[in-house]
């Protein structure tokens, strides 16, 4: 009787450890099931981060949309692509149907009397039923930008100004002392003034976002 109730005794705290080691197992299971979704999370967040270090950003807050006919364009007149996506960025936030009030149109807000006289410049008619495609609109404002670089002497700042308020008004300002002492334009435009910052803001942001780019192609 005696050796009966032993033995029943030892069998019911073998199954007690049978149970126990069977739960640990699968709390041990959770735990690393719980450990590889979280090595996942971060692995996925680490990812996101480096994709923010470079080419999503730019995609997002300095865009290089239209690249093919940017390019092409800057390789006929000899420009740098970064200056004219910021260009691009200031005028219109590559927009191609974009419209001001002022009446400039497309990616590069061309005016119409503007777009005739540089088709004019080129020897071309000017055809108006093609300002909002953007390989026409950007080689019309490509061709603009480089009239301007050379007029100017390569002065990015000089350029902007006359590409936003006309080469006629930045003129006048370089022949009035009051303006211009020999070194620095004082813009007397606001607009104007505060175009060409944002311009030369965005051309630094993209040569950065390029300087990036290269660095981590070669890593």
């Amino acid at each position: 009787m005696h050796m009966g109730a032993e033995n029943m005794a030892k069998k019911a705290a073998k199954r007690k450890n049978t149970r126990k080691n069977t739960g640990s197992r699968k709390n041990g299971g959770r735990n690393g099931l719980w450990i590889i979704f979280a090595g996942c999370c971060i692995a996925l967040a680490l990812a996101f981060a480096a994709m923010l270090q470079k080419p999503l950003r730019r995609h997002f807050s300095y865009p290089m949309e239209y690249e093919a006919e940017v390019r092409r364009a800057c390789e006929k007149y000899d420009l740098d692509p970064c200056l004219v996506f910021a260009v691009i960025r200031t005028e219109s936030f590559f927009t191609p149907e974009a419209v001001s009030g002022a009446g400039a149109q497309g990616l590069m807000q061309i005016m119409p009397e503007t777009g005739e006289w540089i088709a004019w410049r080129q020897g071309k008619e000017y055809d108006e039923s093609r300002i909002f495609e953007p390989d026409y609109n950007i080689d019309l404002g490509c061709w603009l930008l480089s009239f301007l670089l050379e007029k100017y002497n390569g002065d990015v700042e000089l350029a902007a100004a006359a590409y936003n308020a006309g080469h006629s008004a930045v003129n006048r300002w370089l022949d009035d002392p009051k303006y211009y002492d020999g070194k620095n334009l004082t813009i007397p435009y606001e607009e104007t003034e505060n175009y060409v910052k944002k311009v030369k803001d965005a051309y630094e942001k993209y040569q950065f976002l390029r300087e990036s780019e290269h660095e981590a192609g070669r890593e």
